[in-house]
């Protein structure tokens, strides 16, 4: 009675094509619902989320459809991807439950399986062609928003081939557990309204078919198309998982301005990748992939090149044919698996902090050589972890535990096991974990919390490296009780210190002679104090422990490098943006080489040609116009020149964290 009422509802206002009744269309469209709701589940979804150090337990509710009489059914993986217990309630209002079976973030595909108390049959539904879907066609959206019982919209297809648009930037792209779901998405719009619970329901046609898996509403409602879903559904019935080939490559639609009438744009190049191994350069235009022809001259474009590539056989040579400065030439290249970018969580009590092993595309990311150790993601208020001086924080990786090397989180776990084996009482971890450029060492101790601020101060003299005073902790841990000092975190590359031979990992215990005795959060200056007092370019001693042995160091002091803050700064009022030069603390921090020359975008304007252009805080433009730009003069000078000649559009090259994008600015300019 109730989807009776929807129904004739909806049909007052249907669009009727010639030589279609509305009759026609109604019989037509329950004809469709009376197929699908025997196939339509109601999914109740208890999930847990990771943060402040804990594992937390959600509900919520969305939507599925059965698709084979076995049991197997596909929802979003925003819905049950992190789910811990299912429970599904059928059309007749049955109660079954099930397990996820496999879910995919970078098309937020789950499938789930119904466990009944006995083996039955279902009511399944088949797919139809989305490819076959045209604007103007009548589909039907089918789920249990807001929780309620089946439900059942009726409206037209708006758009086939939808994407977020690039004018929402960055951070409006559509991401799952850290995926951008466009990469590969283009999502059918439709009028059909859907709401919150709506998730995971199927998109029919007027056959009955499922044409789509709902997903999105933002004015339009957003589904999967079909024919993506079915592939991923019978990839994870078969293995789990969704397995993918990876390039190291980083591609963009081939510049609109620019001379390339075919191919997709090579935007960047990960070091030690099949690419990088093959000669694959930033600016190549990929022409075919083992020949099948490639072109995105429209980011609309661009997912239909990612599938082809992402579903490539990994461990099999592939052939690309490239255009590089006007010519054509193949390239061979033998695809690696790609894998998962987040791996799952887990809650580590004795620690107070939930981690998650690193992934080979997050090790990539973070510029790691390997996938050794584990990430912190977040640490409990008032937990060990939160204790440690200094604390071992969100986003640290956590390398080594009394001197055991921690390889993923069974390993850490099985450390732990063995330091706590018998003591009930808490026990000191003498901990080794890197964040950023530096590697740390810490004391951890379950059930305390001390936490400590270190500042460092500019000075005349320098030591080109980063410390933190020896804690009577640490001291304790490494078996020498009295040693007081610092810890090196960091040496700078290309330093005096560097040169003379100082090591992460050295403890600093006397300068000249002259013995330190930093041991509380107060010392912590207490090196760089004393090395103040000393001309630049002076020689001095230093007495070093390493490997339980006493060294001798002498290093010559240096000019402290310039701060950001004072580094030259440019303006351009054209395009509404700042840079200035790059810092020495620049090239540490991003671990650039030395030898890293471009201009530091530090502001770009809401509403300017650059933010239009994409351009962000923190990019390092690198090029303008296939010049290079190696300062704040010359980027000056390229920009006025381009002022000068008031050219219709611009092409920089930036450095984006790992990646390189080539940003195609467009002003009009006033007369």
């Amino acid at each position: 009675m109730f989807l009776a009422g929807v129904l004739c509802a909806s049909l007052a206002g249907l669009p009727v094509s010639a030589g279609q009744s509305s009759v026609g269309v109604r019989a037509q469209v329950e004809a469709a619902v009376k197929r699908l709701s025997p196939a339509l589940v109601r999914i109740h979804v208890v999930s847990t989320e990771y943060q402040e150090g804990r594992e937390v337990k959600m509900r919520s509710v969305g939507s599925g459809v059965i698709i084979s009489k076995d049991g197997y059914l596909v929802t979003n993986h925003h819905v049950a991807g992190h789910a811990t217990r299912l429970t599904c309630t059928l059309g007749d209002r049955e109660e079954i439950d099930a397990e996820l079976v496999g879910t995919d973030a970078l098309t937020d595909i789950s499938v789930l399986k119904l466990k009944p108390a006995k083996p039955r049959m279902f009511a399944a539904v088949s797919f139809g062609d989305s490819s076959k879907l045209t604007v103007g066609d009548s589909v039907l959206a089918m789920g249990s928003p807001m929780a309620i019982s089946q439900s059942v919209t009726l409206g037209i297809v708006s758009n086939t081939e939808m994407i977020m648009p690039r004018e929402f930037g960055p951070g409006g792209r559509f991401r799952l557990d850290g995926e951008d779901v466009g990469t590969l998405i283009r999502w059918i719009a439709h009028d059909a309204a859907i709401y919150p619970g709506n998730s995971g329901g199927p998109l029919v046609n007027l056959r009955g078919e499922i044409v789509g898996i709902n997903e999105i509403s933002f004015g339009l409602s957003g589904a999967i198309p079909g024919n993506i879903v079915h592939q991923v559904a019978q990839e994870l019935i078969a293995h789990g998982r969704v397995r993918r080939s990876w390039l190291g490559f980083d591609v963009q639609p081939r510049l609109k301005h620019g001379a390339a009438a075919r191919g997709v744009l090579v935007g960047g190049v990960y070091d030690h990748s099949p690419a990088s191994d093959a000669g694959l350069r930033p600016g190549d235009l990929i022409l075919q992939v083992n020949g099948e022809s490639t072109d995105a001259r429209h980011e609309e474009e661009m997912p239909t090149f990612s599938r082809l590539v992402l579903g490539l056989p990994f461990g099999r040579e592939v052939k690309l044919v490239i255009a590089r400065e006007g010519r054509e030439q193949t390239v061979k290249l033998v695809p690696i698996e790609r894998g998962e970018l987040l791996p799952q969580e887990r809650e580590l009590k004795a620690w107070g902090v939930t981690a998650r092993n690193l992934s080979f595309l997050a090790a990539r990311e973070l510029k790691r050589t390997n996938q050794e150790g584990v990430m912190i993601t977040s640490i409990r208020a008032g937990g060990p972890a939160g204790e440690a001086k200094p604390m071992l924080a969100p986003g640290a990786i956590l390398v080594e535990v009394n001197g055991s090397p921690v390889r993923d989180l069974a390993g850490l776990a099985e450390l732990t096991k063995r330091a706590l084996a018998g003591k009930p009482e808490p026990v000191p971890v003498l901990a080794t974990f890197e964040r950023e450029a530096g590697r740390y060492l810490t004391v951890v101790k379950l059930g305390l919390e001390e936490t400590r601020d270190p500042s460092r101060e500019v000075s005349k003299a320098w030591l080109g490296v980063e410390t933190h005073f020896i804690s009577r902790d640490i001291a304790r841990q490494v078996g020498a009780a009295d040693l007081k000092g610092f810890y090196i975190t960091e040496v700078y590359a290309d330093t005096a210190a560097a040169k003379a031979g100082l090591r992460p990992g050295d403890f600093i215990t006397a300068v000249d002679g002259e013995k330190l005795t930093a041991a509380v959060p107060e010392d912590e200056e207490e090196l760089a104090a004393l090395v103040r007092q000393y001309d630049v370019d002076a020689r001095v001693t230093l007495t070093v422990r390493r490997g339980g042995a006493e060294l001798k160091v002498p290093v010559a002091l240096e000019r402290s490098p310039r701060p950001r803050r004072e580094m030259k700064k440019y303006r351009n009022e054209d395009f509404e943006f700042a840079a200035r030069d790059v810092a020495f603390f620049d090239n540490a921090e991003q671990r650039w080489s030395s030898a890293q020359r471009g201009a530091l975008v530090e502001e770009v304007k809401p509403g300017s040609w650059a933010e239009l252009g994409s351009l962000s805080v923190e990019d390092l433009i690198v090029e303008v116009d296939g010049r290079a730009v190696d300062s704040i003069a010359t980027l000056k000078s390229v920009m006025d020149g381009i002022a000068a000649a008031r050219k219709p559009s611009l092409v920089m090259k930036v450095v984006r964290g790992v990646h390189t994008a080539y940003l195609e600015l467009e002003p009009v300019w006033k007369p």
